[in-house]
């Protein structure tokens, strides 16, 4: 029997930044060294409004003092409303009537995304459908979900793999094209990839797929896990091409980075293959998410967050062209309050980058050796983006 190694009883699948965070509040957390930190990452997009918004802090000290779960084998007062303010939001921007089905975590959604297309094709006919996805992709890391990675890290070791998915290129329209045949059921993408340095396509790339899904009577999905509500400066990343997919799935922002929140939302006549008995969650839809995940709703209702991730995302995406101007950085991708930033090898790796950055009180995160992502939350202070970019210029300069 071994012994408990150098990470205690924890294990070992994380290599964080040496900072230990106590409490946080806003764009701002403060490590149990004393000293405070400008927050650019938001959790991976998961804390969109920042930490501890006052607002969904509300909401969730208000359901905690009533009730926190049911499981679906009972009803609760808010889970249709939740289901109703969702399709309300994200509706406009979906194909045909959208109903909503809840879930924990972002993995769950694609899962269960997956799910429904496969059925809506055996209902079709389609006894072993594909679904086309992207190079380069991170949807999750289930055992299906990196089946189709094309990271060996995520995928290597963990076979045999789950069949039924043709990755092509992301971005290229003709391999989808080529992809497609009669045993598809659905093309599967995120509308910016997060994971793989924040990457844009082409922009005519989503309104080709969208056109090429309906030629060939296939659904197009589009994982706005990360990207959506209002993290691109617009409620769904696809709203940037004005292209409405089949289905959405959603998570991270949706639970506020208070509780897992997530949902596949979409066209009715897709999500009606799921019938009791067929798929389920414990926790899916709780109340506790729901009042969260309600109260997040309401903060984007009005349009104002989403505007104002739209402003300073352009006013970051300037000041970090000026980066690439200076030949500070080697290339920027960026869309919204969101920002990949590829970094000189020569100068050092992008983890180098986020350390020195911490000597300055300021916490970002690599990720492929050389990429920086960025992703504060939408609700930061202009001047504090303002600083947080000028300690980036200084790091980048030093190095």
């Amino acid at each position: 029997m071994t012994g408990v190694g150098a990470h205690g009883r924890l294990a070992n699948n994380y290599d964080p930044l040496p900072v230990t965070v106590v409490t946080a509040e806003g764009a701002w957390v403060t490590g149990d060294d004393g000293h405070r930190y400008l927050d650019l990452l938001a959790g991976y997009s998961a804390l969109n409004f920042g930490h501890r918004h006052p607002q969904l802090v509300a909401a969730a000290q208000d359901q905690l003092g009533r009730v926190t779960l049911t499981s679906r084998a009972f009803r609760h007062d808010l889970l249709d409303p939740f289901a109703s303010a969702l399709c309300a939001l994200v509706g406009p921007s979906l194909r045909g009537e959208p109903m909503m089905l809840p879930m924990n975590t972002g993995a769950e959604a694609v899962e269960t995304a997956i799910k429904a297309v496969r059925k809506w094709g055996h209902r079709r006919g389609i006894t072993e459908p594909t679904v086309v996805v992207a190079q380069d992709n991170f949807h999750g890391r289930t055992t299906t979900l990196v089946s189709f990675s094309t990271d060996e890290e995520a995928r290597a070791g963990y076979g045999p793999y789950t069949p039924g998915f043709r990755v092509v290129p992301f971005g290229d329209v003709e391999a989808v094209a080529a992809a497609i045949d009669e045993t598809t059921v659905a093309v599967l993408m995120e509308p910016v990839q997060g994971e793989a340095g924040v990457v844009v396509p082409p922009p005519g790339f989503w309104p080709a797929l969208r056109a090429l899904c309906d030629d060939a009577d296939v659904l197009l999905v589009a994982d706005e896990i990360q990207s959506g509500l209002g993290r691109t400066g617009t409620t769904l990343a696809c709203d940037l091409w004005g292209v409405q997919p089949d289905l959405v799935t959603l998570g991270k922002a949706l639970g506020g980075g208070i509780v897992p929140v997530s949902a596949v939302v979409g066209r009715s006549d897709v999500l009606d293959v799921f019938t009791p008995g067929t798929h389920g969650s414990t926790f899916g839809g709780n109340p506790l998410a729901c009042a969260v995940g309600l109260a997040v709703v309401e903060l984007l209702a009005d349009g104002s967050v989403v505007e104002e991730a739209r402003r300073l995302g352009e006013r970051m995406q300037t000041r970090l062209d000026d980066l690439v101007a200076d030949e500070l950085v080697v290339d920027v991708r960026g869309a919204g309050l969101w920002a990949g930033i590829d970094v000189d090898e020569t100068r050092g790796s992008g983890r180098d980058v986020c350390l020195a950055l911490l000597e300055r009180g300021v916490l970002a995160k690599d990720t492929h050796g050389s990429t920086l992502r960025l992703a504060p939350p939408l609700t930061i202070a202009e001047r504090d983006l303002d600083d947080g970019l000028e300690h980036l210029a200084d790091v980048l300069s030093a190095l």
